[in-house]
């Protein structure tokens, strides 16, 4: 049944950019106007982070957020059969922030935000960078999508981890150097074992795993921006935020990276993921505890 799913979607994926991004302009159509896909969700989303900008401005950014969600979906079928001459020419990077670290002791922690289309930036990353490049993933519920997804992601040599396997097993996966790459902005499960910092001044909670694993592991950690110069094609922007992440204080890095985060998602509103709950959660003290980290650090 695998192999007949796979021919499908292979098929699916030599459809022409032109014809893709045609057949992406109708599906947006139904998502948006006809289906309302999590639009409520998305709407409140951006009242909170854009106070200040007017219901018309929201909803033009909600609409070119839904442009790039569907693009982002149709795009992920094309990974399949897309080459790497081809991904080449439709990805950039200025991977020697990593490469420059492979010289060094230091494996390499990559953060980011849920931003468009991280597909790119897996396959990518996992091509131009000298260090074995692991991801974390978490399995659908229909095994066969799911192989061939996994099979998609690592094509280029990821090495991919499944979110239950992360914590206990990680060593099994990896065994010398490495660069991981961690999506780290969306809720966490249990807000009371969060970071809760400022984040589009409200205070928000963050998993702590990114931050409590570079200080355990003593990894470099470096901030992917990464984002579509036009479409069908992306760049990723890396920052070297630290050699030295346990000079930093508890809290510290997680409201560091929300504060990359913001200036990103700042910058290309439309960019981001915005179709998830992110402000479910209100912080108390009384239940939460003491804040690690009161205001955002210069």
């Amino acid at each position: 049944m695998y192999y007949i799913a796979y021919a499908f979607f292979y098929l699916l994926s030599l459809i022409p950019w032109r014809v893709l991004y045609f057949i992406a302009d109708g599906l947006y159509g139904l998502v948006y106007y006809i289906f309302g896909y999590r639009k409520n969700i998305v709407l409140q989303n951006l009242a909170i982070a854009f106070p200040e900008k007017t219901p018309a401005e929201r909803i033009r950014i909600a609409k070119n957020f839904y442009h790039n969600f569907i693009d982002t979906l149709l795009e992920t079928i094309k990974m399949i059969s897309i080459s790497n001459e081809e991904l080449a020419k439709r990805f950039t990077c200025n991977i020697e922030v990593l490469n420059d670290l492979y010289a060094t002791d230091l494996n390499v922690q990559v953060v980011c935000g849920h931003f468009f289309n991280w597909e790119f930036i897996n396959l990518g990353i996992a091509k131009m960078c000298k260090f074995p490049f692991v991801g974390v993933y978490q399995p659908l519920t229909n095994k066969i999508i799911s192989k061939v997804i996994y099979n998609m992601r690592a094509k280029n040599g990821t090495i991919l981890i499944p979110a239950s396997d992360f914590k206990n097993n990680f060593y099994a996966y990896v065994k010398d150097r490495y660069v991981l790459g961690l999506a780290a902005d969306q809720n966490p499960p249990n807000p009371e074992k969060a970071h809760w910092v400022s984040f589009f001044n409200r205070l928000t909670p963050f998993v702590v795993g990114p931050e409590k694993g570079a200080k355990m592991n003593n990894t470099a950690m470096v901030f992917a921006h990464f984002y579509k110069i036009k479409r069908g094609y992306y760049h990723a922007q890396l920052t070297l935020i630290t050699l030295d992440p346990n000079a930093f204080e508890n809290g510290q890095l997680t409201q560091i990276f929300a504060q990359y985060v913001e200036q990103a998602v700042r910058k290309e509103p439309a960019n981001y993921l915005w179709s998830h709950r992110r402000w479910k959660f209100d912080f108390n003290e009384e239940k939460f505890g003491t804040l690690l980290v009161k205001q955002t650090p210069n």
